[in-house]
C-alpha cells in the first residue's frame, strides 16, 4: 500500500484546487512519467502570459528513463544537497530565459519574470494532474551552460523536478521532517496593501 500525504494548503480564502494542492516534494516515485502527462505540463507553460508576447522561456527537459545520460548530466549541475534527493525524479528540467527581445534585440527586463510565470503555470497544471513540480535555485548555472552548450544571451534560471510524489519515508530523517512539516505562508495582511504602502488590504 502506498503511503500518501494530504499537503493541501490551509488557505485564508478558497482558491482553485490545483493551487492549494501544489507543493514542492523531494520524494518521487521511482517510475517513468507518461509522455502525455509531461506534454500537458509543458503545454501549460507554453500558454503563460509574457510581456509583448515575447515568450522568452526555454526549457531543457531530461527524462531519466528516456535520456538517462542527459538526466545524470543535469543532476550533476545541482548543488550536492539537491543531488541527494532529485536523482529519483523521472523528469529533471532546466528553465532558461532568452534575455533579449526577439523583436528588436534590446534587453528584455521581464524575461526572468515571464519565465517564472511559465514555470508557475506548469507547476499548477502538474498539481492538477496528481503530479508535483519542484523548482530549485540550488544549481550551478555555469556548469549547466557548459554541459549543454547553452548559448550566450540565454540565462539558466532554475532547475526543476517533475513526477509523482513518493513517501516521506524514502528520504533521510532531515528531509522527511521537511516533507511532512506544516505548510505555512506569511499572512495576507503582510503582503497585500490597499491604497497605500504598508496598509493592509
Amino acid at each position: 500500500m502506498r503511503e500518501s500525504m494530504d499537503r493541501t494548503a490551509p488557505t485564508e480564502h478558497p482558491v482553485l484546487p490545483a493551487i492549494a494542492q501544489r507543493w514542492s516534494p523531494r520524494s518521487y516515485r521511482d517510475e517513468p512519467l507518461e509522455e502525455a502527462l509531461l506534454r500537458r505540463v509543458l503545454e501549460a507553460g507554453r500558454w503563460a502570459a509574457s510581456a509583448y508576447n515575447e515568450q522568452p522561456w526555454l526549457y531543457l527537459v531530461t527524462r531519466r528513463h528516456v535520456e538517462p545520460q542527459a538526466h545524470a548530466k543535469l543532476l550533476g549541475c545541482l548543488v550536492p544537497f539537491n543531488q541527494g534527493w532529485a536523482d529519483k525524479a523521472p523528469v529533471l528540467m532546466l528553465a532558461c530565459a532568452r534575455m533579449t527581445s526577439a523583436g528588436n534585440g534590446k534587453p528584455n527586463r521581464w524575461a526572468e519574470y515571464d519565465t517564472g510565470q511559465a514555470s508557475a503555470a506548469m507547476a499548477i497544471e502538474a498539481a492538477g494532474l496528481g503530479l508535483q513540480l519542484h523548482q530549485m535555485a540550488g544549481f550551478d548555472a555555469a556548469a549547466a551552460r557548459a554541459a549543454f552548450a547553452i548559448p550566450e544571451g540565454v540565462e539558466p534560471i532554475a532547475a526543476m523536478t517533475l513526477g509523482r510524489p513518493g513517501p516521506a519515508s524514502a528520504l533521510n530523517e532531515e528531509l522527511a521532517q521537511r516533507e511532512t512539516a506544516p505548510r505555512v505562508r506569511k499572512p495576507a495582511a503582510e503582503i497585500f496593501f490597499g491604497g497605500a504602502w504598508g496598509v493592509a488590504l
